[in-house]
């Protein structure tokens, strides 16, 4: 089969796509990957590259072909806005271009915010006659109505028309979340094209090939109880709620709370811990992919945090898979999805969204716990992963939907 996976973001940003293209490629499928160029999430380019021209390079046996994109910047509305449009006109003007020699079987776009990079993805369907698939990480508008990004009714309802547009001319509709499902079934008005695809991940080891940096925060956090979040440090993540549980716990002997990664609410995150004083929290700043493995697994604790939202509470963060992943046990700060999938899974402790208070509790719960009740929430954890999310089991059914839409098209 040959395959193009279209995704706004791709390596060397960290994004679960990345896998899932290695695993393809892998499983036998020719993968050529259209993207921006790398700048989430500090809305800064990657050393050594730049947003202008089209660049072409190659990810563990995949293609890929990188086109214009304005970076995000510091996060505004305004920024962010602009970064999603470049990738929707970058997309209808090179895209073309880019791939003129290419024919594809199949069209998978990873839709993360923004959806609407779906829309030139079904012009370059419609060009090379290929069945385009779209797996819905976020639902729009509502996640811009969440982040409070866009405010005006008559631009939500604009997005929502053309994300009703995307919906109904796609072929195939995969959804991260079973909540998803009646949402995204109100405008499509298509419920047989609508099948549950969760987020996926990979068991990996660093093998010792880490970075020194990696090895000596990994010993630091291994000389406390040590609560690590990992990830974006946006408004999504409700990183005031982190702020509060600290504070609650700045008495606390040996909790600490370590924060690994970078975003747009880093620099507000910086002059809280310094304006509260407050010494449990180390912000380690951002590790590349192959540096997590050994990070997480010294943690006594992953923390996993969401704002508070009836449409965020719809999502599972694709954390909580690699989370899983590692076999440790969980905090989730969150409600809805996430929440019931760490809940079932017994995989650790539950608090509402956006409660810091219990939050904290919740630290000092764990942390009041013995070494052999915390370390079954880890071994539940580890089971249920690989039950459900295990990349390398669930990739043949990725490619059979992607297969069927082609013999579908091919009748």
């Amino acid at each position: 089969m040959r395959l193009l996976l279209w995704s706004q973001y791709f390596w060397p940003e960290n994004f679960p796509i990345n896998e899932i293209a290695s695993e393809l490629v892998r499983a036998g499928v020719s993968v050529t990957v259209l993207t921006g160029k790398p700048n989430y999430p500090d809305g800064r380019f990657f050393q050594g590259y730049k947003g202008i021209g089209i660049l072409h390079e190659h990810f563990m046996g995949a293609s890929v072909v990188r086109i214009p994109i304005l970076p995000r910047g510091g996060g505004s509305a305004a920024r962010l806005a602009l970064n999603y449009i470049s990738f929707v006109l970058s997309g209808y003007l090179c895209a073309p271009i880019a791939l003129r020699r290419h024919q594809f079987d199949a069209i998978f776009v990873y839709a993360p915010s923004p959806l609407i990079q779906a829309l030139p993805a079904l012009f370059l369907s419609f060009l090379k006659r290929a069945p385009l698939t779209l797996w819905v990480q976020d639902l729009w508008p509502d996640a811009l109505k969440a982040t409070g990004h866009v405010k005006s009714p008559c631009l939500l309802r604009l997005v929502e028309a053309a994300v009703r547009y995307i919906y109904r001319q796609t072929d195939l509709i995969l959804i991260q979340s079973e909540a998803f499902r009646a949402p995204v079934e109100r405008l499509a008005n298509h419920p047989d094209k609508i099948r549950y695809f969760p987020n996926l991940a990979k068991v990996t080891t660093s093998n010792g090939l880490f970075s020194t940096t990696a090895s000596r925060l990994a010993s630091t956090i291994k000389e406390s109880f040590s609560v690590v979040f990992a990830g974006n440090v946006g408004r999504a993540q409700s990183v005031e709620t982190i702020v509060e549980a600290a504070y609650y716990l700045r008495d606390a002997r040996n909790i600490k709370i370590f924060v690994v990664g970078s975003g747009s609410r880093l620099e507000w995150l910086k002059a809280e811990k310094e304006r509260l004083a407050l010494k449990n929290i180390v912000l380690a700043g951002r590790f590349p992919a192959s540096d997590m493995p050994p990070i997480l697994d010294a943690a006594s604790a992953l923390l996993v945090t969401l704002g508070d939202d009836p449409t965020v509470s719809l999502t599972v963060p694709s954390k909580i898979q690699g989370f899983l992943a590692r076999g440790r046990p969980i905090i989730a700060c969150l409600n809805g999805e996430g929440a019931r999938i760490i809940k079932e899974a017994e995989a650790g402790l539950v608090c509402p969204s956006g409660n810091s208070v219990e939050l904290a509790q919740a630290i000092l719960n764990l942390a009041g716990m013995s070494n052999e009740e915390r370390e079954q929430f880890g071994i539940n954890a580890k089971c249920y992963f690989m039950d459900r999310f295990e990349l390398t089991r669930r990739i043949r059914e990725l490619i059979d939907h992607l297969a069927q839409m082609k013999r579908t098209d091919n009748k």
